[in-house]
């Protein structure tokens, strides 16, 4: 059964200021998620995009301002309401960081071994059902030294998905592939998304892939430190006022003399 965005928020983003110590990433961020949308956050390297995904999921807290995920205060959060809390999303990042020395279908696990009390069993049904998922169900058994690095990708989304989170947040997930690898990636956070409702927030630098998976995107500058940019990559392309914003979306480089 298809489902498509609806507008309520499920992640809040409120005067958002990323830093460490003096050193300012990003400043007064203020942005919303949509339930069932795929909200990509883009920007040059050394822009604070990951930093921004590390304050959204909890593992940093901001300068300044507050995240809110289902309407809770992501670093204010502590105890059995932070545990449930951090059910509610996945995470997948950069490197996959599958563990060497287990199978695909141990690291699928490990979620469910760690936050259940589910028969051994019953945690490799689901497992399985999660590999299955992302067209890697045929490779369960296979240690991430054995397989590609966008099937260690498809695993580590397969993992970050154990709990059922209806949020999953994605770091780079092309970085390192091959744009055929990259299409294949594509496809699968949109049938994710399309088929099973699942909010993605994806960071990327990746525009080609954008254009694919992108309901809304935000385009954060390393000049200005702020968001220039909100919207659909396709109409930030073509109607932005803005030389930056349409530079970035039609992949040209800085002109000499350009604005």
């Amino acid at each position: 059964m298809s489902a498509s965005p609806g507008q309520d928020p499920v992640i809040v983003v409120d005067d958002v200021t990323l830093g460490y110590g003096d050193h300012v990433v990003q400043r007064h961020l203020s942005f919303e998620v949509r339930r069932g949308e795929v909200f990509v956050i883009l920007g040059v390297s050394g822009s604070g995009k990951s930093s921004l995904l590390k304050n959204m999921i909890g593992l940093y807290e901001p300068a300044r301002g507050k995240v809110l995920i289902a309407g809770e205060d992501v670093a204010a959060a502590r105890g059995e309401e932070r545990a449930h809390l951090l059910r509610q999303f996945g995470v997948m990042y950069q490197s996959g960081a599958l563990f060497g020395s287990m199978t695909l279908l141990e690291n699928v696990r490990l979620p469910l071994d760690e936050f259940t009390d589910l028969y051994s069993e019953e945690k490799d049904l689901i497992a399985l059902a999660k590999l299955n998922q992302v067209g890697m169900r045929a490779a369960a058994w296979k240690m991430p030294a054995e397989i590609s690095g966008g099937m260690k990708k498809r695993a580590a989304i397969a993992r970050a998905m154990a709990l059922d989170p209806f949020i999953l947040f994605l770091d780079e997930p092309s970085s390192g592939l091959d744009p055929i690898t990259s299409a294949g990636l594509d496809a699968l956070i949109r049938f994710l998304s399309t088929d099973f409702g699942i909010t993605f927030v994806v960071v990327t630098h990746d525009v080609q892939s954008t254009y694919v998976i992108a309901d809304r995107c935000i385009l954060l500058d390393a000049r200005t430190k702020t968001i220039i940019a909100e919207g659909q990559p396709a109409d930030l392309r073509d109607h932005s006022d803005n030389p930056t914003v349409r530079r970035f979306f039609r992949r040209e480089g800085e002109r000499q003399g350009a604005p």
